[in-house]
Formats: C-alpha cells, sequence, structure tokens
C-alpha cells in the first residue's frame, strides 16, 4: 500500500532516483553576509586519476538530477570538493563541508538510539527492511539552500538540487 500510495519516493526504470517531496532541506547560518572568506575557497589539487574520477561522477549527478552546472554570472558560494578512493579502488565524491558545518545552525530533531530501536524491533513479528538509494540526495533543497551548497571543481562550479552527503544536519533532516 505505501509503495503505490508513495511511488515517487521510490526509484523506477523511469526515474532512477525518488524524491521525497513537501519537506525541503533549508540550511540556516548564523552569520551575515559578506560570508567569512573560508567558504569561497579554490578547487583542491587533484591526480588526473581523480580528475577522471570526479567528472564521472559529477555527470551521474547531473544526469539523477543531483547536480547542475553554475552559470558565469550567478553569485558564487562556494566549497571544494575532493575524491575519496575506497580499498577496492572505487572512489566517491565528498564535498568538503566543514567550513559550512560549522556555521549552520543545527538542527534539534532527535534521532533514535539503536538500543531503543533495537528494543522496539524485540516485540515485532515481522521485520521489513527497504534501503533508500542514495537517501539523502531524495531530498530537495530550497532555493537559498541550494546557493549554499556550490561545489568548485576543475570542471567548473556545480549547485546541488538535493541534500548532499557530508552536511552537518543531514541525518536530522533525513530522519525528519
Amino acid at each position: 500500500m505505501y509503495c503505490t500510495h508513495k511511488k515517487n519516493a521510490f526509484a523506477s526504470d523511469n526515474v532512477p532516483l525518488g524524491t521525497i517531496k513537501g519537506n525541503e532541506v533549508d540550511i540556516t547560518l548564523d552569520i551575515d553576509r559578506p560570508y567569512s572568506p573560508v567558504l569561497g575557497r579554490p578547487a583542491y589539487p587533484a591526480s588526473t586519476r581523480a580528475r577522471e574520477a570526479l567528472e564521472k561522477h559529477i555527470q551521474q549527478l547531473i544526469q539523477l538530477g543531483v547536480l547542475r552546472k553554475v552559470g558565469h554570472n550567478e553569485d558564487i558560494e562556494v566549497t571544494t570538493t575532493v575524491i575519496i578512493a575506497w580499498n577496492n579502488d572505487k572512489s566517491r565524491m565528498v564535498g568538503d563541508f566543514r567550513a559550512l558545518n560549522t556555521y549552520t545552525v543545527p538542527n534539534r530533531y532527535p534521532i533514535h538510539r539503536i538500543q531503543e530501536t533495537l528494543n522496539q524491533l524485540s516485540k515485532a513479528k515481522y521485520i521489513t527492511f527497504m534501503d533508500a538509494l542514495k537517501g539523502y540526495n531524495q531530498n530537495v533543497l530550497t532555493p537559498k539552500t541550494k546557493k549554499l551548497l556550490r561545489i568548485i571543481t576543475h570542471c567548473g562550479i556545480y549547485e546541488y538540487l538535493r541534500m548532499p552527503f557530508g552536511i552537518e544536519i543531514a541525518p536530522c533532516i533525513n530522519k525528519e
């Protein structure tokens, strides 16, 4: 029943990434403009291998509707991007949002402790598990927040259209 009632939240052959609508992510900073220069850093230097991996990740995220390229005439508030290689030779793109996180007003939505969840599950007759593919990326951002979540790379500047991994309030927002 839930899968058909909330079908937009689920990926399909035609829509490779689900969308959680009705609760746009809004980041509030506890500083006023002009923002600290630490929020507008240049791109990190990267090896040829890392640059190729970054280009691949950016194209995938553009195709999924998670990123868009920022135009030359737009205001720029950026953070840097790094590639972290996994042991099995796979890579993933991670935004370095540490500077932004220091100025972000925290989200106080409570996250359950694992022990509480396990206690509740101990009374269950049936247990179902559903994994959200690129879970954070299913949350849409407000226009103001999109401007705060811009990344700079050797390919140019990009803006997140959906919540990225790496922002401090992401776990609380996803739980909410």
